[in-house]
């Protein structure tokens, strides 16, 4: 921004630029590396995640926003990359499971397909223990 401004003791008319300094978010990598936080690798990703899944671009586009919403809290702060991979996790569980569960499989680095069992298995046992939350009644008092 732009602003001409007066000398208080000589009179004499003068510009001053003014900035926004934006401080970049920082990504904390497994190997100890440090890059700038890429919403598009982070977009990228979930896009793989959700090919030929019936989750809308829009959806995706959300998840995103989501999260860089949350990680810019941590301006000036490196920011893990497994905190970031949690999030992702966390909002593609509720999004669409199969997504979540290809995401996963890349993210944790699956070996075998007992890893795949492991989770399906977590997945199924959460859903199981939230049809019985909601089964229930209150009774009153």
């Amino acid at each position: 921004m732009r602003r001409r401004r007066e000398c208080t003791v000589c009179g004499t008319r003068f510009t001053t630029y003014e900035y926004i300094e934006e401080r970049p978010i920082q990504v904390l990598k497994r190997s100890g590396s440090v890059e700038d936080f890429d919403r598009g690798k982070l977009l990228g990703g979930v896009r793989t995640a959700c090919a030929k899944r019936p989750v809308s671009a829009s959806e995706m586009e959300a998840l995103a926003d989501e999260i860089e919403d949350a990680v810019s809290r941590y301006a000036g702060v490196e920011v893990p990359s497994e905190k970031l991979g949690e999030m992702v996790m966390e909002r593609l569980r509720s999004l669409d499971r199969v997504a979540f569960v290809r995401y996963a499989s890349v993210y944790r680095n699956f070996q075998d397909a007992g890893e795949f069992q492991e989770i399906v298995d977590e997945m199924a046992a959460r859903q199981e223990r939230e049809a019985v939350r909601r089964s229930q009644v209150e009774l009153p008092f």
